[in-house]
């Protein structure tokens, strides 16, 4: 017997508490303890493995202190197709990103920097880092 592989839309939003939940310090057993389960189960939400039903979604953003939406935001957006099926079409690169620790450290530390023309100049900084590497790949 196969196994399913997650739906897109639901590993996104598993990662997105995720995000949320590591931004806010907070582990999973924190948040099960809250959700009244267990710290596995959460990890099966995280991974998209488990779909997250309506109302505990409404329970994870009250307890992450963010709006349902900020779950959903950036995700993979349905087309409905000539069967009536839907495809993912949004890039999972920057949840990814954002999954990491360097990810969310790198996002904490540029959102502490209030200097709106020294932001400007770190992503130039890093925008001809990253130029520099492909142009020393090719």
């Amino acid at each position: 017997m196969s196994t399913k592989a997650p739906d897109p839309v639901d590993k996104y939003v598993g990662s997105r508490v995720r995000m949320r939940r590591i931004m806010l310090g907070m582990s999973q057993e924190k948040l099960g303890e809250a959700l009244g389960l267990t710290f596995q189960q959460i990890q099966k939400y995280e991974k998209g493995t488990n779909r997250v039903g309506a109302s505990r979604i409404q329970q994870i953003s009250e307890i992450l202190q963010v709006p349902v939406s900020f779950l959903f935001e950036g995700g993979p957006r349905g087309t409905v197709s000539v069967d009536g099926f839907s495809e993912g079409t949004s890039p999972a690169y920057v949840s990814d990103f954002l999954a990491t620790s360097e990810g969310l450290a790198l996002t904490r530390a540029f959102t502490r920097i209030t200097d709106a023309k020294l932001r400007r100049s770190i992503v130039d900084l890093v925008e001809q880092i990253a130029a520099r590497e492909l142009a020393d790949k090719v």
